[in-house]
């Protein structure tokens, strides 16, 4: 009788105080549910979720070998010789310049004055002798010591790069056909060379691209009737001047050596091939249709009964004795490039063959790593039409194809950054490093047009600022007149006055 009423009691407890009893229960069973989710989250992320993949460019294998305890060079001056894979070393120094935020010495257009003689009054920002610390310059120029000397400090690395002058032939007469008043007279670069004198008058502004293009980026004069005293003296005051002379076709090669000099990672010599011309022609058809007729009436190019009637891609073929004939055209630029592969192999030999041969082994297999990290179909360039960012779309310019690359899909934020670096063409690299250093006077270029806007005038959308003034030729606007008169607007007063105008900007910027 005592059992019950206590037990009576103590069910008139819970259910009167406490509440019912099957609340109790629904309570004992969440809980035991959320404790068995938790448990069993537990093990299943410690099974199947992992974490979150590193990009590739932050992984071991970017550093390369070591260096030892040598410091990176932040000073470089890169003499960007024609058609000698030289934009490909361009994007490797934009890229480091960008990723370390250096100061590059820019062009006020898109070559710093090229084909005259460099002055640096060319620079953008320039205000006087060693006025600001520039740290890298490695646009077209046609190289002037003194002038590059008040630009860049006295600890500058120089370096440039030399290719057989048969192969620059070659490339010069595809790219520059209808620039080079020499070259657009021949019917191709056979009939050319059988005759040079015919075709070549040495006044005519852009000839230069057709003899002796080494030697005249160089400064030196590639008219000059050819002597062995004369090409030593030549070549003495490059060896003098220049830290490395790197050689075209042992490219991966060049970029060791360059690597250990300037004490850099794997990475930032690890480049793809840019500004690449097309070897043999491919049809096109659907959208590449439109796009070829669009580049047609750009170009001039007649369409007659809905077909665009576009010139052929120039002959370029030539027997061996030809070969022979453009080397003695050549003979300044043939004497560097023997002079220079010569000296190459030497800092090869000094180096070690097998630690080279093993170097450029991990430079390859780092390159095919990345283009299959960031570039579509691995790796393989793609003509421009194809190629759906405009910002990494190359210039075309001339009778040949230029080609690019298509990045890869579903890239996370930072490597796509990064792989778009790699592959972004030299043109639109400029400018973007160009705002970047000078962005208050593209704030105001973008204001002055919101402006024309609100004020209810006609705001024409305008090309991109590098469209049709890639200067194959030299500064825009100069058209076919000879050399010395080109000479005659060497007057930098107005240069000065626009670099004074950023640098007040720049100043005021800085005060406030």
């Amino acid at each position: 009788m005592f059992f019950r009423r206590r037990a009576r009691m103590l069910r008139w407890l819970v259910c009167g105080r406490l509440g019912p009893v099957w609340i109790w229960k629904a309570l004992l069973l969440f809980l035991a549910i959320a404790f068995a989710g938790q448990l069993l989250g537990v093990i299943f992320n410690k099974s199947t979720v992992q974490p979150a993949a590193r990009s590739i460019f932050s992984s071991p294998d970017a550093q390369g070998p070591s260096l030892g305890s040598c410091q990176p060079h932040t000073h470089v001056m890169f003499l960007k010789t024609h058609k000698t894979a030289s934009s490909t070393v361009l994007n490797m120094l934009y890229r480091f310049g960008d990723e370390h935020n250096l100061r590059f010495a820019l062009p006020l257009g898109y070559q710093l004055g090229y084909p005259l003689p460099f002055n640096a009054h060319r620079v953008k920002g320039y205000r006087g002798p060693r006025a600001i610390e520039f740290h890298i310059m490695g646009n077209h120029m046609r190289f002037n010591k003194s002038e590059v000397e008040k630009v860049m400090p006295a600890d500058t690395f120089y370096f440039s790069i030399v290719r057989d002058p048969v192969a620059l032939a070659e490339s010069s007469f595809a790219y520059y056909k209808e620039v080079a008043p020499a070259f657009r007279k021949a019917k191709g670069l056979g009939e050319f060379v059988d005759d040079p004198k015919r075709f070549y008058e040495p006044r005519l502004r852009n000839n230069h691209y057709a003899r002796n293009l080494l030697w005249f980026d160089f400064g030196l004069d590639h008219n000059a009737n050819f002597s062995l005293a004369l090409a030593q003296l030549g070549e003495d005051m490059i060896r003098r001047t220049f830290n490395m002379i790197l050689v075209s076709e042992y490219f991966d090669q060049s970029m060791i050596l360059l690597r250990h000099a300037l004490c850099w990672p794997l990475d930032a010599v690890v480049a793809f091939s840019l500004n690449a011309r097309q070897q043999k022609p491919s049809s096109t058809g659907g959208v590449g249709e439109s796009w070829v007729g669009k580049a047609a009436a750009a170009a001039g190019v007649g369409i007659r009964g809905g077909h665009v009637q576009a010139k052929l891609p120039p002959n370029l073929s030539l027997t061996e004795e030809q070969r022979e004939k453009l080397r003695q055209w050549n003979a300044f630029d043939w004497y560097l490039y023997k002079a220079f592969n010569k000296s190459f192999w030497k800092e090869i030999d000094k180096f070690g063959r097998t630690q080279m041969e093993n170097e450029v082994n991990l430079l390859r297999m780092r390159r095919e790593d990345l283009a299959r990290v960031c570039l579509r179909d691995g790796g393989k360039p793609v003509e421009a039409h194809q190629i759906r960012d405009k910002n990494i779309r190359p210039f075309q310019s001339g009778l040949v194809k230029i080609l690019g690359y298509e990045l890869q899909s579903g890239l996370d934020n930072v490597t796509r950054k990064l792989c778009v670096r790699m592959i972004r063409p030299e043109i639109q690299y400029k400018d973007v490093l160009d705002s970047k250093q000078f962005p208050q006077a593209h704030a105001i270029q973008a204001q002055q047009q919101r402006l024309i806007v609100a004020v209810g005038g006609t705001f024409l959308k305008q090309d991109p600022p590098w469209k049709g003034k890639k200067e194959m030729g030299g500064e825009v606007g100069v058209g076919g007149r000879t050399l010395e008169e080109g000479m005659k607007d060497w007057d930098s007063s107005l240069l000065n006055r626009n670099n004074q105008t950023m640098v007040r900007e720049h100043e005021k910027r800085r005060l406030r």
